[in-house]
Parts: structure tokens; C-alpha cells; sequence
């Protein structure tokens, strides 16, 4: 199994080429809301990620990717990212068709997505057992186990998929 500073290493030299950008200590990299298609892969520095006012995150290795789940999904970002100290990351500003392009870095957000769900999982299992016979809101923890777990398809948009009545 290739080693996680290896496996860094080649997505930092897959990005050979690619445009750097600098943010100074305190500026947003990434604002939660609305997708960019934007995703950046740190150089150097030290970000923090933010889901509204809480700190979720602080991570200062070369290689992290931020921006991946936008892109990926094609969705608004879920969280603001912000440089806590200067940074300096590779920034990709058309992050799907890249991503096709390059399975070094595929395989990097993969790893990173399996090790978030596998972290987010084994903390639902904890919880599940520990609150396993409570009746309240805590109990349903099995049935968001299930719903995460189980997830396999991409998410359905609401509404009819019956094509509408052309005589209307």
C-alpha cells in the first residue's frame, strides 16, 4: 500500500503547471454557499474550515484538497475555508473536467472521501451504541446509519420524472 506522504507527494507533482494562488492569514479561500467549481490543493500554510461560526477543521498539509465535494457533486460549498496563516495552494477553477483528467488526484479524493466516511461512520456506530435504547431524537441515530451507509446512487431531484402532458 503506497504511503500517505507518497501518495502526497504525487498528487503535488501531478499538479505541475497549474496556477498558485496566495492568500494572506484571515482570507477566505472558499465561502460557503453558492459552488464555484473552484478547488484548490495546498502548498503550504494552514487553513481552517468553517461550517457557519464553528471551526471544523484545522489542516496544514501540502496536498489537502478543499473544494472537492462542490465539485464532485455539483453543489453549493458546505462549508468556508479561510487561511489561518499565508497559504499558498494550486487552484483549479474547472474542478470536474479536471478531475476526469487526472486519476492521481481522483484516487487522492477518494482516499480522503472513504477516510471521512469511514471516520463519520465509526462515530455513528459509537453513538448508535451508546444511545441504542433511548426513545428521543438520539435513538434515530440507527436509522441515519442505515441512510448514510446505504447511499450508493447520487441524490434525486424533487419532483415527477413523467414526461408533462404535451396537449397542456
Amino acid at each position: 500500500m503506497e504511503s500517505l506522504d507518497t501518495s502526497l507527494q504525487a498528487v503535488l507533482g501531478a499538479c505541475a503547471g497549474l496556477p498558485q494562488e496566495r492568500f494572506a492569514a484571515g482570507a477566505p479561500m472558499i465561502s460557503e454557499g453558492p459552488g464555484t467549481s473552484r478547488m484548490f490543493i495546498l502548498v503550504s500554510g494552514e487553513v481552517e474550515v468553517l461550517r457557519g461560526d464553528v471551526q471544523v477543521a484545522e489542516i496544514h498539509e501540502p496536498g489537502a484538497i478543499f473544494g472537492e465535494m462542490s465539485a464532485l457533486l455539483d453543489i453549493r460549498h458546505s462549508a468556508t475555508v479561510r487561511a489561518a496563516t499565508d497559504v499558498v495552494a494550486y487552484r483549479i477553477d474547472d474542478a470536474g473536467p479536471f478531475l476526469k483528467k487526472n486519476t492521481e488526484i481522483v484516487f487522492h479524493v477518494a482516499r480522503i472521501l472513504a477516510r471521512r466516511l469511514f471516520d463519520a461512520t465509526s462515530y455513528l456506530v459509537d453513538i448508535k451504541q451508546q444511545y441504542s435504547d433511548r426513545a428521543d431524537h438520539l435513538g434515530l441515530v440507527d436509522e441515519v446509519l442505515d441512510s448514510l451507509v446505504q447511499r450508493q446512487r447520487p441524490a434525486v431531484a424533487a419532483g415527477s420524472q413523467l414526461k408533462s402532458d404535451p396537449r397542456l
